[in-house]
């Protein structure tokens, strides 16, 4: 349902048409892009989860063959987002260990730049995320082995995206296997009905390794690491004819593990952290897996898992905004939906936790497991605009948590308020590289809290978010410098900008980051006199002496200090970040005449092969949005000749090394949000679409974008 606010900025007849049209009917708009595998598809392993916690399963319905899997596709795991581990350090390596200094604007500061150090290195790789256990099927009794692609016939699997519910049936040496599988939304707890004449035969067991971690080394997609049992402990709790609790430690982290049946199982233990069960009797086997980092993990029954998890994912469904695009001629439309329905639904069982998330969620570890805070805008922006703000302000916790760490970062570099950390894991500490000269990243806070006052304009929201707006924007204020000679405040340097290119030490006005400065800073005095307090009068100077944004031959470029994106091709690549002052952001201190030739330029000139993100074509696709260029929307959000902007039949954004990318499927959200629901003042309803009758879209309950 629409409400009041959402309806700001729309015209007349949008609203009256939104208010009267009838509903959209949501289930059948989901159901008709249920991933439906008939075949061992290793890009496309599906997944369960809650936001927290995720299980992955082959075509098998379990992890049967993680080996084909990853190194073919993507890999099979199960992870949980509070699950981390800290190799010791007996050298008390800390951060100023890894630091480099520069010397700009009258100062030297030191920033952790050195991560092929030894004390460099240790403080990048951890923490780093630990994995929880590879459960599947392994051939038992005479002939053990594990089981292979060659083994796995007739695959039918297909994920009930409205009731979350995996539902695999193959055939393993020519006899029947059926798995349902869910995870409950109230634990991190995995259910698991298994059917199979091999279980009654003793053919087969569902086996549950415990490794010791990731291999080290390896900061995209590691494979798991099997190779020093003596490195972690498994040790048995508790075990009876039903249930088996299991504590894992390996140095100072832990996890227990609960298994319970309704049925009575056989247990066995053929190896230091292996476990194999089968029924006492029969082909069925109906279990629930638990986890947790402290105490003892809980033990629903199945059934009841599989009932909350269908509840919960009914009211999911019904939830927030929703988007049809049936009766549209244009043959990318059909494809356009089955991407936004599946990264909904990855979003929810990936995204949106109390811990933001890594750039591979819980499928797999990418840097680590650690999250990278200039993505999670594009990790939780969308939820807002898509009616469900708790999502984002579960997110927004962690920098609050966080808020002391910030502060204290900002103090050892002779600033006030907070500076946020680039890539951290749980406590904030940041990693060496170039991570600490990332500065887009600072406004975030405040552009997620104006999403969430937005959705619920009241002062309890102001007042809860307050202290993360004010230091932050302090934060930002201080790191401007005054530029005597030229009469203006500039940004940088030191400073990396988005398009991650230029050199660090001389780089100074980002066209990008000066706009979102701008509007930063001006988002912080809204709240202050929403608060009933007056402007801050020095961040009210800043804001209005900023430098303005770069601009040469009629179009904008990355950044002042090295203005050659139009004249060196090699400038060309990576983000064309300076179109997010006008797409992501309303465009303060932006000219849209300069920015409509600077847009076709990207799109005529812009090197699409050498480093292209999957986010790059929702964002592109945002800026040509507000430029009342549709049909460019349309089309570089659904490009198919350049690379990384791919989904797999899981729904999946895979990027280079990487199977999974999940800013992709979030900055899609929020562009099709934008598209579909506007921002304050837009033209028209569904603004981002073609208006020539070959899109018929409807559309309920988006919030405009700022």
């Amino acid at each position: 349902m629409l409400k009041p606010h959402h309806l700001a900025g729309l015209p007349l007849l949008a609203v009256l048409i939104a208010a009267n049209a009838a509903p959209i009917d949501r289930q059948a708009v989901v159901k008709r892009h249920d991933p439906h595998l008939r075949a061992i598809d290793p890009m496309s392993p599906l997944s369960v989860g809650n936001g927290r916690f995720a299980f992955t399963a082959d075509v098998t319905g379990l992890q049967t063959l993680p080996d084909h899997y990853h190194g073919q596709g993507t890999p099979t795991e199960t992870g949980a987002r509070w699950s981390w581990h800290e190799n010791p350090n007996p050298h008390g390596y800390k951060l100023s260990d890894a630091n480099r200094d520069y010397t700009a604007w009258g100062r030297t500061v030191g920033y952790p730049m050195n991560a092929k150090s030894p004390a460099g290195q240790w403080l990048r790789e951890n923490p780093h995320v630990h994995p929880l256990p590879q459960i599947g099927f392994v051939l038992t009794g005479t002939g053990a082995r594990p089981l292979a692609a060659a083994d796995v016939k007739d695959v039918d699997q297909r994920l009930d995206l409205w009731k979350g519910q995996l539902d695999s049936h193959v055939r393993l040496l020519g006899q029947p296997v059926s798995v349902s599988s869910a995870v409950s939304p109230d634990s991190d707890t995995l259910a698991l009905r298994i059917r199979s004449p091999l279980l009654a035969g003793g053919r087969v067991a569902v086996r549950i390794a415990l490794p010791y971690g990731y291999r080290p080394g390896d900061h995209h997609n590691p494979p798991l690491d099997w190779s020093q049992p003596d490195g972690h402990r498994t040790k048995v709790l508790e075990q009876t004819g039903r249930r088996l609790v299991v504590e894992h430690t390996r140095d100072a982290s832990r996890y227990a593990m609960t298994l319970a049946s309704g049925t009575p199982l056989t247990i066995a233990h053929p190896g230091a952290h292996v476990f194999e069960i089968t029924p006492k009797s029969g082909e069925t086997l109906e279990l629930t897996i638990s986890f947790v980092r402290d105490g003892i993990a809980p033990a629903p029954a199945a059934a009841s898992v599989f009932k909350t998890g269908s509840a919960f994912w009914d009211r999911f469904w019904r939830s927030g905004a929703a988007i049809d695009f049936a009766g549209s001629t244009d043959p990318r439309a059909a494809e356009l939906e089955r991407r936004v329905v599946l990264s909904q639904y990855l979003a929810a069982i990936q995204l949106g936790d109390e811990m933001p998330a890594s750039e591979s969620g819980l499928t797999t570890s990418t840097w680590y497991g650690k999250h990278h805070t200039e993505m999670v805008w594009w990790h939780t922006a969308h939820f807002a605009l898509w009616g469900r703000p708790e999502y984002t302000a579960r997110t927004l916790t962690w920098f609050q948590r966080t808020l002391p760490v910030a502060r204290a970062v900002a103090a050892e570099r002779g600033l006030k308020g907070a500076r946020w950390m680039k890539m951290t894991g749980p406590g904030g500490r940041e990693s060496p590289g170039g991570n600490p000269l990332i500065v887009w990243n600072q406004p975030h806070p405040i552009h997620l809290a104006e999403l969430l006052y937005r959705a619920n304009p009241t002062r309890e929201t102001l007042e809860r978010y307050r202290e993360l707006v004010f230091d932050t924007a302090q934060g930002m204020a201080t790191m401007l410098h005054w530029d005597d000679k030229g009469k203006r405040y500039v940004l940088g340097p030191p400073l990396w900008i988005a398009q991650e290119i230029y050199d660090q030490g001389t780089s100074m006005n980002p066209t990008y980051e000066l706009s979102y400065w701008a509007r930063g800073l001006e988002i912080a005095q809204q709240w202050r006199e929403r608060l009933g307090m007056p402007r801050d009068e020095d961040w009210e100077r800043r804001r209005t002496g900023l430098s303005k944004l770069p601009v040469k031959d009629g179009k904008y470029v990355a950044l002042e200090s090295t203005p050659d994106t139009w004249d060196n091709v090699d400038s060309r690549h990576d983000h064309p970040s300076f179109l997010m002052a006008l797409g992501q952001l309303p465009g303060d201190g932006v000219d849209r005449a300069i920015m409509r030739n600077t847009l076709d330029a990207v799109l005529a000139k812009w090197d699409w092969n050498t480093k292209i993100w999957g986010w790059d074509y929702p964002m592109i696709a945002m800026t040509a949005a507000r430029l009342d260029a549709p049909e460019l929307a349309v089309g570089v959000l659904l490009k198919s000749d350049g690379p990384n902007n791919g989904y797999t039949a899981a729904g999946h954004n895979p990027n280079k090394a990487l199977p999974v990318y999940l800013p992709g499927n979030g900055a899609l959200l929020a562009a099709v949000a934008m598209m579909a629901g506007g921002w304050d003042g837009a033209p028209r309803a569904t603004p981002g679409f073609p208006d020539d009758g070959t899109w018929k879209v409807r559309t309920e309950g988006f919030m405009p974008l700022p």
